[in-house]
C-alpha cells in the first residue's frame, strides 16, 4: 500500500484551546459505527451524558443552539477526550483535519486548511509543495477501478504541480495552461481515448502553449466591462451552495457590495489598486495562490478516477483560488487600504469550511462547470 502526503504534514500539531477557532462547532460530527457501539455501552453520569448528547438516528452529537458540539466546554476543550481518552474519539475527531482520498492500493492523505494552523503553516510555506510517499504492507482491490484512468490522472497532476510552480511565470499564465490540460484531457475522455492524453501534456508543456495563454489572458482582460460581468457571475454563484455558517452569507454579501456594486470601473479601479498594493508590500502573495491552487488540485483532482470529471475538478481548484482572490481584495477595500497574513489566513480556512466540510458544496461546485462534448 502506498501512502501519499504533502511535504508539510508533518509540521502540524493540534493547538487545541490555544487555537483562534475550533473545529467543534458549525457542523455535525457523524459518528462511526464502533464509537457509536462503544458510547452506547459506557456506564456511570458520563455514559448517560454520551447517550444523551448523541442523535442515534443520525449517528451524530447533538449540538448546542450556538452549534458547539455538546462536548465541547466553555475552555473549548472535548470534555469526551478528557474523560475517555484520546483514543475513545470518534473516527472524525481523531482524523481531523487530515483528509483520506482512497484509492486501490493508495491511501492519499493530506490536512485541510479549513484547520486555521494547517492554513497557516501552508500560507508560510516558500518552498513549492512536493507530495511524499511511503510503501506500506498490504494490499487492497476496489471493484470498478480503473488503473489506467488513474495511472493518467496521477501523470497529469505531476504535469500540473511542475506547471503550476514554475514561477517565471505568472500565476494566471499557469492557471490557464493547467485548464487547458484538464479540459483537452476531457474531451478525450469523453471519447474514449485516454492513451492520447500523452500529447496533451506535452503540447502544454511548450512555450507556444503559454504565449497562446497569454494571448487569450490578455484579450479576455482588455474587455473590462465583460471581465467585470463574468467575474460577477461567477462570484454569485456562491450563494448556490449549502450555507454551514449563517454569518457567511453576510460575508458574501458584504464582498459584493464592496467589489461589484458600483460597476465595472470602480471594479476594476480597486482590483489594480490592490494587486499594486500587493506587489509592494504583501510580495509572497502570489506564492500563497499557488500554494492554495496545488492544495485543491492535490487534493480532488485525482478522484476523477471514480466519475470522469478531469475539468470539472481543476476549474474548482482554479475557481476557488479565484473567489479567495476576490476577498482578499475586498478585505483590503474594508480595511482601507491593508491587508495581513491574518486576515488571509481567516479567509482560507473559512472559505475551506463552506466548501469542504459538506459533500454537496463539493458536488454543486463541480456542477458549475461538467464539460459536456
Amino acid at each position: 500500500m502506498l501512502y501519499t502526503k504533502p511535504d508539510y504534514y508533518d509540521k502540524f500539531h493540534c493547538l487545541a484551546d490555544g487555537c483562534e477557532d475550533t473545529c467543534c462547532a458549525g457542523w455535525q460530527i457523524v459518528i462511526d459505527d464502533k464509537s457509536l457501539r462503544n458510547y452506547q455501552m459506557q456506564k456511570g453520569s458520563f455514559g448517560k451524558r454520551l447517550r444523551d448528547s448523541i442523535d442515534v438516528k443520525e449517528s451524530t452529537f447533538r449540538q448546542t443552539k450556538d452549534k458547539r458540539c455538546a462536548f465541547l466546554n466553555e475552555e473549548n476543550l472535548c470534555d469526551l477526550q478528557l474523560a475517555l481518552g484520546e483514543e475513545a474519539l470518534c473516527k472524525t475527531c481523531r482524523n481531523y483535519p487530515r483528509h483520506i482520498e482512497e484509492f486501490e492500493n493508495v491511501r492519499e492523505i493530506t490536512l485541510s486548511v479549513s484547520c486555521p494552523e494547517v492554513a497557516r503553516i501552508l500560507m508560510e510555506q516558500k518552498e513549492p509543495v512536493q507530495l511524499v510517499s511511503v510503501e506500506k504492507e498490504g494490499e487492497e482491490e476496489f471493484e470498478d477501478f480503473d488503473p489506467f484512468l488513474y495511472s493518467f490522472l496521477v501523470d497529469a497532476r505531476a504535469v500540473m504541480r511542475d506547471i503550476l510552480q514554475d514561477r517565471k511565470k505568472p500565476l494566471s499564465i499557469r492557471a490557464g495552461l493547467v485548464l487547458g490540460i484538464a479540459h483537452d484531457m476531457q474531451v478525450r475522455i469523453n471519447r474514449g481515448d485516454l492513451f492520447s492524453c500523452e500529447e496533451v501534456f506535452r503540447k502544454y508543456q511548450k512555450e507556444s502553449a503559454a504565449a497562446f495563454v497569454k494571448k487569450k489572458l490578455t484579450e479576455k482582460f482588455a474587455d473590462k466591462d465583460a471581465f467585470y460581468h463574468w467575474s460577477k457571475h461567477l462570484f454569485g454563484k456562491l450563494h448556490e451552495l449549502e450555507l454551514l455558517f449563517p454569518d457567511w452569507e453576510a460575508h458574501l454579501s458584504e464582498t459584493e457590495f464592496l467589489l461589484y456594486d458600483m460597476g465595472s470601473y470602480v471594479y476594476e479601479k480597486r482590483r489594480r489598486n490592490f494587486g499594486k498594493w500587493a506587489k509592494e508590500n504583501l510580495p509572497d502573495l502570489e506564492i500563497m495562490l499557488e500554494q492554495l491552487m496545488v492544495y485543491f488540485m492535490d487534493t480532488y483532482f485525482c478522484g476523477a478516477v471514480y466519475d470522469g470529471e478531469v475539468y470539472a475538478k481543476m476549474r474548482m481548484a482554479v475557481d476557488s483560488v479565484f473567489y479567495l482572490y476576490e476577498m482578499f481584495t475586498a478585505r483590503f477595500i474594508k480595511n482601507e487600504g491593508e491587508l495581513d497574513k491574518e486576515d488571509i489566513i481567516l479567509l482560507v480556512y473559512r472559505f475551506s469550511r463552506e466548501l469542504e466540510h459538506s459533500d454537496t458544496n463539493l458536488e454543486r461546485m463541480e456542477q458549475f462547470h461538467i464539460y459536456r462534448t
